[in-house]
């Protein structure tokens, strides 16, 4: 009688006969027969047999047959089979313990375990921690949560954290966060517990492993928003956000979470705070916190959050983590950070200034006026003079500020609250020259403002392509300051008229490249010497020989624009191109993670170190297979049986894993042992989840494959992410260069004078000069 499972229990345990595995002078029939066992299973009890797993079975006939076995007297349904690693085998990954000949072991059924840590949980006694412990694990498990939430297991959990402190909290916030990498089973979480995580993160003496799950959990809620249910990065063709379904855990949002943060004032300062802390995770997750909410702050509180976070000074807080020891673990939290100020200060500049309608920029506009200590005048009884004296063009104050928006108006209130002495003086000395001698210093800073969006490329949200650090731009308003500083030195110094102007817009635009280059690694004294002590003739001649190399048509202001353009253009080509390699798929070596807490004697080298990777046609899965060898993948994803959701991926961080040493056949199963170190590979990348765990750790095989993929993933990120490679960066600017001179092409091959601006003449004489020398004779 043949079986698809059989056992050799050697002289441990009597044999069944039915399965054709009865003992037969030390040898059982399924050896006789031909039948090579494919993996041990161990019983609770301590008992290990060898048996022989058919492919095509469901894990629940392998274990009701283990059953029939072993005799056991308890029915299938309360056992479950784990690996030695405690991973459930269900009926996804049966076929892969069986291909790699994984020891098994017959525990509880998830429902078992389930109905006792949910009762030790109601019970709140001493094996409270050893129940915490096992469900931070075990929640993650979709078989274990759904028995562990039909147990009414979230109450229990919840009332857990309300009441506990210390150790105890901390377990029970990482499962609480384990839970939340689900995308279902927490969405009766309400604001009383919302506020309870915000009261943990906003007091100083909580302990640091419980601060870093309840970011976390905080840091899932603000993302686990409606419009989170749309396809990632698809833009969404109904009108207004879209409305979560029945039951949905997208049903937060920024504006919830928000609305709990302002009960408890000192949070964003505490995690503001928690940027410099010497562990490493916490900062990581505090940045990563803070990041969401830049990415998901909604219309209505946008001002209100922004304001705070610019008045608790977060852009110093991330310079100095630039310079941190810690760095290697922060990159590409902090790029994200860049990427998100990028999009603020693009905002900011795109956002009209209107004094009658928005307090605040009367506000500034106000203390603008009275800190230059002069009098409004009236040229006639209807129009007054008074922000023609601060060297705008008219009174209407709004429309002076139309290019560079509230940014400009930001910068400048900045440079009169630095030094306000300063600024009082400067205007009464133009206004004490003639007309033709003042510098129109309104004008100027708006100039100014202008240029630095130019060399930061502060083009449309969404657009960073930098890959290095930027301090200064994080110091935008500080930079403007020193470069308007420079421009009115550089107005005295050459004894400049009000023609000149135009002129010494180019001369401060050719300081700002020769200031702010190597943003990444130059020092700020560096960047201040070069603004407020460079002499006007040193300048100047410098100057001349740019003009020398580069054409003078390309600082004029159409063609500002159409660089911007195509800016915009050439990002997305790049985009839908890096994307494109992600649906082509491509394989990649599977890395050690330089951050694993393992042991080095516990490593051991894979029996599957390829994987293959490609990202679905709906943007929402990478799918994969892990294999010893690589072989041709067929189109589509019936090769691949793995998956990941793209919407967990929270940070590509790269440089982050170390390859394994050469792998023979035979050595497969060798620890690593502790003698040859783990060096991070340049090549290689980490997919790290919500939670902070890795999801995938690869090394692509080299520099272009790597840029496709890093790069990919980030554009294809909610948030546009940021771009990690310099050759996307450099492939950006190069088609954008390109284009650039592919239409100045087209322009001067047809002579077109290019305009600085469009100057209108003088109004005509009378209203009928189109007909004052035609004569038209009405036909007979």
């Amino acid at each position: 009688m043949s079986s698809n499972l059989s056992d050799e229990g050697g002289s441990r345990r009597p044999t069944t006969p039915t399965l054709a595995n009865t003992q037969t002078n030390g040898k059982s029939s399924a050896a006789k027969a031909g039948l090579v066992p494919t993996n041990n299973v161990t019983t609770k009890e301590g008992l290990t047999v060898r048996t022989r797993i058919e492919p095509s079975l469901s894990v629940d006939d392998v274990i009701r047959q283990l059953c029939i076995s072993l005799k056991l007297k308890d029915p299938p349904v309360v056992y479950a089979l784990r690996d030695e690693n405690d991973e459930l085998v269900t009926n996804d990954n049966l076929r892969k313990k069986i291909k790699g000949k994984v020891n098994l072991k017959l525990v509880n059924a998830p429902a078992i375990e389930a109905a006792e840590i949910v009762e030790k949980l109601g019970s709140r006694d001493a094996k409270l921690g050893l129940a915490l412990t096992s469900l931070r694990k075990l929640i993650r498990e979709e078989q274990f949560a759904n028995e562990f939430l039909q147990r009414d297991g979230l109450r229990e959990l919840i009332e857990v954290i309300n009441t506990s402190h210390g150790n105890i909290l901390c377990y029970a916030l990482i499962a609480m966060q384990n839970l939340m990498e689900l995308d279902y089973g927490w969405a009766t979480l309400d604001n009383a517990f919302i506020l309870k995580v915000v009261q943990i993160l906003s007091s100083e003496t909580s302990l640091i492993n419980v601060c870093r799950p309840a970011t976390a959990i905080l840091k899932k809620l603000v993302e686990a928003d409606p419009s989170s249910t749309t396809s990632t990065n698809v833009a969404s063709t109904s009108k207004g956000p879209p409305s979560p379904p029945p039951g949905s855990v997208y049903r937060y949002g920024f504006d919830v979470v928000y609305e709990q943060m302002r009960k408890e004032k000192r949070l964003l300062e505490t995690v503001i705070n928690r940027l410099g802390s010497a562990d490493t995770t916490m900062a990581l997750y505090s940045m990563m916190l803070i990041n969401s909410l830049l990415a998901h702050a909604s219309d209505p509180r946008w001002d209100e959050f922004i304001a705070e976070l610019e008045q608790l000074r977060v852009r110093n807080a991330v310079i100095r983590l630039m310079s941190s020891h810690t760095i290697e673990d922060l990159t590409s939290c902090i790029l994200d950070f860049q990427a998100n100020v990028v999009r603020v200060t693009f905002r900011k500049k795109t956002t009209l200034v209107e004094p009658d309608f928005e307090p605040l920029h009367n506000q500034a506009l106000q203390f603008i006026w009275e800190k230059s200590k002069l009098q409004e005048e009236r040229e006639d009884a209807i129009t007054p003079i008074k922000w023609r004296k601060l060297g705008f063009e008219t009174e209407d104050i709004g429309h002076e500020f139309r290019e560079v928006g509230v940014l400009g108006l930001d910068c400048l209130r900045y440079f009169v609250a630095k030094d306000p002495e300063y600024w009082a003086n400067v205007v009464q000395e133009q206004l004490s020259r003639s007309e033709e001698r003042r510098c129109p210093i309104g004008r100027a800073s708006n100039e100014v403002t202008d240029l630095l969006s130019e060399h930061w490329s502060i083009y449309a949200p969404g657009y960073s392509t930098s890959t290095t650090f930027q301090p200064f731009f994080l110091n935008f308003h500080r930079v403007h300051a020193l470069a308007l500083h420079f421009f009115l030195r550089m107005w005295n110094e050459s004894g400049a008229s009000a023609h000149d102007f135009p002129r010494l817009v180019a001369l401060t635009r050719s300081q700002v490249k020769v200031a702010l280059k190597r943003e990444n690694i130059r020092p700020w004294h560096e960047v201040e010497q070069e603004f407020l002590e460079s002499e006007y003739r040193a300048v100047r001649d410098r100057q001349m020989q740019e003009l020398e190399m580069e054409d003078d048509i390309m600082s004029k202001i159409p063609i500002r624009n159409l660089r911007a353009k195509l800016y915009k253009e050439s990002y997305e080509f790049v985009r839908q191109q890096r994307i494109h390699c992600l649906l082509e798929g491509a394989w990649f070596m599977n890395g050690i993670p330089l951050a694993t807490t393992a042991p080095r004697d516990t490593l051991r080298r894979p029996t599957r170190p390829w994987r293959f990777l490609r990202l679905d046609a709906g943007l929402k899965y990478l799918h994969y297979v892990d294999s010893a060898v690589k072989f041709p993948v067929r189109k589509g994803l019936e090769d691949l049986p793995e998956r990941v959701e793209v919407a967990m991926i929270s940070e590509v961080a790269t440089g982050t894993c170390a390859p394994f040493p050469h792998i023979q056949r035979d050595q497969a199963d060798i620890p690593l042992g502790s003698g040859s170190p783990l060096l991070a590979s340049t090549l290689s990348f980490s997919l790290l989840s919500t939670s902070g765990g890795s999801l995938a750790d690869q090394i692509a095989p080299d520099q272009a494959r790597w840029a496709d993929w890093t790069d990919g993933l980030n554009m294809l990120r909610r948030d546009g992410g940021h771009v990690a490679s310099q050759e996307t960066e450099l492939f950006v600017q190069a088609l954008t260069e390109i284009g650039l001179k592919i239409k100045l092409l087209d322009l001067s091959g047809e002579r077109v004078e290019i305009p600085s601006g469009l100057v209108s003449g003088p109004p005509p004489m009378n209203s009928d000069f189109f007909f004052s020398d035609l004569a038209y004779d009405a036909p007979a």
